[in-house]
């Protein structure tokens, strides 16, 4: 870690309250790794709060496909998956993967953590920032992609 986000870190709660809290996300991201891709569908109906009725409804199999799939008994298919991943904002390779986010950033996430990153950089390294989105947008001009 850079000794500037330590220094943030350390300043903004105690030393040892943010040990704390980078343990268990270290923990936490470890046990997602080793779960199973049915492991974590079940993780994602948890987190929104859902019942396997309700979330099996929304991506379009049945109650018991869906608690065959979150008990390891059916095979995750990559239909499934993609009607995960569209219906619920789910990141496609934390899915398969369990590294990344759970949920796939929207637009105005992602637009709200750039601006807090860009805010925190020097003047000068602002001036850079904006440079490289001037060229980038230059190269996906030419390049004709979107």
């Amino acid at each position: 870690m850079s000794r500037r986000l330590l220094y943030i870190a350390k300043n903004t709660i105690k030393y040892d309250d943010f040990c704390l809290l980078a343990e268990q996300r270290y923990n936490n991201m470890d046990k997602i790794a080793h779960m199973t891709v049915n492991e974590r569908i079940k993780e994602v109906r948890h987190a929104l709060k859902l019942s396997q009725r309700v979330f099996a409804k929304t991506v379009y199999i049945s109650n018991g496909y869906l608690a065959d799939v979150e008990l390891g008994h059916n095979k995750v298919k990559d239909r499934l998956i993609h009607l995960i991943s569209s219906a619920f904002s789910v990141n496609k390779h934390w899915l398969l993967t369990g590294q990344g986010r759970m949920f796939n950033s929207t637009q105005e996430e992602k637009m709200e953590r750039m601006s807090a990153l860009f805010n925190e950089l020097y003047p000068e390294f602002q001036d850079f920032v904006l440079r490289q989105i001037d060229e980038l947008i230059e190269l996906q001009n030419i390049s004709g992609e979107k």
